[in-house]
């Protein structure tokens, strides 16, 4: 029987066919490269990721995200044809149906509401192909200025912050290969180690090197083991420690008057408020002690080279953009950039948050950068999509103030590709009633998500296996990622979509596009002499290398690293920021907690694929809200014991996590949960007056141990459900 069984199994070996799959990680912005192994035997298939070790970003890494990312795409529960809501139940029905439906309600809500009523909410997920296309079909197709995209609660504080300190903004400076060689680095406010884990090896070996790191958190992380210097900082105060850096940095004799001199403008300004204050004043308000402030400014300011990295945990605020302004002056005052091994980064979060971003996907921007607003951007794209300027709208209004156009009933219909703004958004309970309202409601997705539960209908999409086109990574370079998996038979790409339904429109005319790279030639042609100019990229040169932007033409390398010999500005120099006033973060006593958000690593956004992969549920199958055993035994909470959070906004269930790896006075709960597990139902809408951030990282919170039975409404029906995870 023995041999019966070997002779059986070296039998299917031999029948067994491999399949290679070439692609990239759809999660984070380091964008991995890998291929997927598909190997039949028989009748069943088994799945393995290899990574690439020729990547030149990620070296041949790939974290737990990467390795289990194809378990999704093979999912029972994808969707593989249109659905329509008839009395309250999805009915499949044919693509030529949902777009004559789709094209049918558009043209009645525009011409009782106006153009204006429809309203476009992208994702920082999509290819560069397709969010420069979903841009395009906003303003030319539908005539809408009202396009915005969850990027917004990504990058656009330090976008502003950048923007107007450099006159750029990419997401890093340099290239990742600089990080060994430097100096000293601070980490304000990432978490590397679990959203970006690929790249915390430039990190280690800058350590080994013999670089000096800090890093700013309210958390002692994974990433914090690195450091030689955690400064365990206030929530929302992260602006004046930064501020407490620089007169740190000013009092041990460490400005750069030479840089400053000849390469910026703005320092007196600044440098006359820097005597108004005290290092024990900000010391007072940050928590952090005054000898760790002198300290960190002394490590920074001697060293010959130097990086400082922000993220979402500086970022996320209602003065985010303000806070990395702070941060870019400590850069200036010292003169660390647009050299080797010095520079400003803010780590990317989303796998083409730098592309979605640069191509038209936000509410004041063209292709290429080009404002919206600007009448030379607006009549070179003009020109490039055959319509006349005068058509072309204005700037529209951010992702969370389109909610608010709903709720005001100024949006009476969306149309959503790539995202699940139901928990993404902040204010979360009011974010479903503005949906709620809508007149009509379509949702591009892979799967039936929290928002996508509310559709009128929905449209299956092409997974990161299926679908090919370019994605702009943390450094900003563009990589080109294939897709040699067919799509499920009536799946269709995001870009096949899009010009389906602007012919349905009758505007046929700038979308007869049959592939990505077609699309691709012309966004080059669009970015060409901007700010974020692609021209001299092609599918043929990323065949081979990925290019990092600006790239202006054929015979040009990329540009690994910016401002060696002038800023953006017209003039060529950096401009200094004013310096925030001190303040502090005191929590009302009804809400005595501070509230933080981020990620944790088996997991990505709002969770509708991460969840979807068995062993990445396995390994998180719940949120926790983290919490010291101090701040636990002060409201009578156990360990693993679910409990209330609750804020002005709303409440949610999770289970207490407690760990000393905390402050006293903070919280911190994951954001990849919907129902009553979503985190974002707690987050007030406070938005940054200049970038439209809201404040994710800081809510005044409560909590309270949950008595009697919980049901599994409350429970948000994750706890105690068990989830079909499908096959693989």
């Amino acid at each position: 029987m023995d041999d019966f069984l070997k002779h059986f199994r070296s039998k299917q070996l031999e029948k067994s066919q491999e399949t290679l799959l070439p692609t990239q990680c759809p999660y984070c912005s380091v964008q991995c490269s890998m291929t997927l192994i598909e190997e039949a035997f028989m009748t069943t298939k088994q799945y393995k990721a290899k990574p690439n070790k020729e990547d030149t970003t990620s070296g041949g890494r790939m974290c737990i995200k990467g390795a289990n990312a194809h378990q999704h795409v093979y999912h029972k529960e994808r969707i593989t044809s249109p659905l329509l809501k008839i009395d309250g139940e999805f009915v499949p029905i044919s693509w030529e149906l949902a777009i004559e439906y789709i094209a049918e309600r558009f043209h009645s809500i525009q011409t009782h509401d106006g153009n204006d009523a429809i309203g476009v909410y992208g994702g920082g997920s999509l290819t560069n192909e397709e969010a420069y296309l979903l841009g395009k079909f906003a303003r030319v197709a539908l005539k809408t200025k009202h396009i915005d995209y969850n990027g917004r609660f990504c990058m656009s504080a330090a976008a502003a912050a950048s923007n107007a300190a450099f006159g750029l903004d990419r997401g890093l400076t340099n290239s990742l290969n600089d990080i060994p060689h430097t100096n000293v680095i601070i980490l304000a406010g990432t978490n590397i180690a679990d959203c970006q884990p690929t790249i915390v090896p430039y990190f280690r070996q800058a350590k080994k090197n013999g670089a000096y790191i800090i890093v700013i958190d309210p958390r002692e992380t994974a990433t914090t083991k690195l450091a030689d210097l955690h400064l365990k900082v206030k929530p929302g105060t992260d602006s004046v420690l930064a501020t407490g850096l620089l007169k740190a940095i000013k009092q041990e004799g460490y400005i750069d008057h030479a840089f400053i001199n000849s390469r910026t403008t703005g320092f007196e300004h600044l440098d006359t408020h820097l005597d108004s204050f005290t290092l024990d004043d900000v010391s007072s308000i940050t928590g952090v002690p005054t000898k760790d402030i002198i300290e960190a400014g002394r490590q920074y300011g001697a060293a010959k080279e130097g990086f400082i990295f922000t993220a979402r945990g500086v970022e996320q605020h209602a003065n985010g953009s303000d806070t990395v302004k702070q941060f870019i002056n400590l850069v200036l005052a010292t003169g660390k950039i647009g050299r080797h091994a010095s520079g400003f980064g803010s780590i990317t979060g989303q796998g083409n948050g730098q592309g979605g971003r640069e191509h038209g996907q936000k509410a004041d921007q063209l292709p290429g950068y080009r404002s919206i607003e600007n009448d030379l951007d607006r009549k070179i794209i003009s020109s490039i999509w055959d319509i006349d300027e005068k058509n072309l709208p204005r700037k529209g209004v951010s992702a969370y103030e389109m909610i608010e156009k709903m709720m005001d009933e100024d949006i009476t219909a969306l149309f959503i590709m790539g995202s699940n703004p139901i928990v993404s958004n902040p204010n979360a309970i009011l974010v479903k009633k503005a949906i709620q309202k809508l007149k009509f409601l379509v949702v591009v997705d892979m799967f039936i998500s929290e928002t996508a539960e509310l559709a009128d209908l929905i449209l299956p999409s092409s997974s990161y296996l299926e679908d090919e086109g370019t994605m702009t990574n943390l450094e900003g370079k563009v990589t080109l990622r294939k897709g040699e998996r067919p799509p499920p038979k009536d799946v269709k790409h995001d870009w096949e979509i899009l010009c389906l339904l602007a012919k349905a429109l009758n505007k046929e005319n700038g979308f007869e596009f049959t592939s990505p790279k077609q699309i691709f030639d012309e966004l080059r042609l669009a970015s060409r002499g901007s700010k974020a100019d692609y021209f001299g990229i092609s599918y043929e040169r990323l065949s081979h290398e990925a290019l990092a932007w600006p790239c202006p033409h054929q015979e040009h390398s990329g540009t690994p690293r910016l401002f060696e010999t002038r800023f953006a500005h017209s003039d060529g120099k950096a401009i200094f920021s004013p310096l925030v006033m001190l303040h502090s973060c005191e929590a009302p006593p009804e809400y005595p907690l501070l509230l933080t958000t981020g990620r944790v690593m088996a997991h990505y956004l709002t969770g509708v694929q991460t969840r979807r992969s068995p062993d990445l549920f396995k390994k998180s199958p719940e949120p926790l809200v983290e919490m010291h055993p101090e701040t636990a035994a002060r409201y009578h909470i156990q360990h693993d014991e679910l409990i209330h959070l609750y804020s002005t906004q709303g409440s949610v269930v999770m289970r207490a996590c407690l760990t000393d790896k905390i402050r006293k006075d903070t919280l911190f709960a994951p954001f990849h949960w919907g129902g009553s597990q979503a985190i974002n139902r707690l987050v007030a809408p406070f938005l940054d007056p200049v970038c439209h951030m809201p404040a994710f990282k800081l809510t005044y919170a409560g909590m309270k141990p949950i008595t009697g039975e919980i049901d599994s409404q409350d429970s948000g029906g994750l706890i105690y459900e068990t989830v079909d995870q499908g096959s693989s």
